[in-house]
């Protein structure tokens, strides 16, 4: 059975799809078989960033780590396992990008999930999602709608599955906030991780260069590949590392663990 990822945020711009695309491409640099589907139908970032990357390798020629791909369109499709069935038969990997809103699809991608994982920016804005703060004492008064959301599709795969769910909430952008709003954003998910139940990893920082990396469909891996790269590119390439290895994803059954690809190196 493959393993599937599901990013889910029910808010738009927390840096969703763009660590969804560097996550499916990590895994298929280290020789995993990955599948990635997204079920943005409107704006389809992932799927727009790895038709790029695909571009990309042909006019250039260069081998560049790629997963297959689909984008869900509801008039091919009557559900993602449709589109599972069409891409992911044969992936060990099966990375999900949903749409900044609830709907069923969403819904069903997140019973899915072996990993859910919900990137916030490192907010009070963002962190209402999971749970209200209260307004003196920074304290969590209670878990939000998407945290019952998800506590419900937690429960729901268990009872269908018998299969637990490691829910991840990456902490993006945490270099560019004040260290007192940090600590009290910091506290207060800790809080929330122990009542709710999710594990809080950092994720990647506020860098332009991942804006400029989209045209391209470019990734932190392909520093060869990048014009002007610079020392920004190598310490946001670290970040990434250090998410994907966050994220504790299980070896391939019967393997030892990939040996680091070239695109890995340092």
């Amino acid at each position: 059975m493959p393993h599937y990822i599901t990013f889910a945020n029910e808010k738009g711009g927390t840096g969703k799809s763009t660590t969804a695309v560097h996550t499916a491409v990590a895994l298929a640099a280290q020789g995993r078989k990955v599948a990635a589907i997204d079920l943005d139908t409107r704006q389809r970032t992932l799927g727009r960033y790895l038709d790029n990357r695909a571009a990309t390798a042909r006019r250039t020629g260069m081998e560049l780590p790629m997963p297959v791909y689909a984008t869900f369109d509801p008039g091919k499709d009557a559900s993602i396992d449709d589109v599972i069935e069409r891409i992911g038969r044969d992936a060990d990997i099966i990375v999900i990008d949903t749409p900044g809103r609830d709907d069923p699809h969403s819904r069903a991608a997140m019973v899915r999930a072996d990993t859910l994982v919900t990137p916030i920016n490192d907010s009070f804005v963002d962190l209402d999602l999971i749970g209200e703060v209260d307004a003196e004492t920074y304290r969590v008064r209670k878990p939000s709608f998407y945290a019952e959301l998800v506590w419900n599709s937690r429960t729901q795969r268990a009872k269908t599955h018998g299969a637990s769910v490691d829910w991840v909430v990456l902490r993006n952008r945490m270099q560019h906030i004040e260290a007192r709003n940090m600590r009290r954003v910091g506290d207060a998910l800790a809080e929330l991780s122990r009542r709710v139940g999710f594990r809080i990893i950092p994720g990647l920082g506020e860098r332009v260069i991942y804006r400029e990396l989209f045209p391209k469909g470019l990734t932190l891996l392909d520093l060869r590949a990048i014009e002007d790269a610079a020392i920004s590119h190598v310490a946001a390439r670290q970040e990434l590392r250090e998410m994907i290895a966050g994220l504790a994803l299980p070896e391939p059954a019967g393997e030892a663990a990939p040996a680091r690809p070239a695109a890995m190196a340092g």
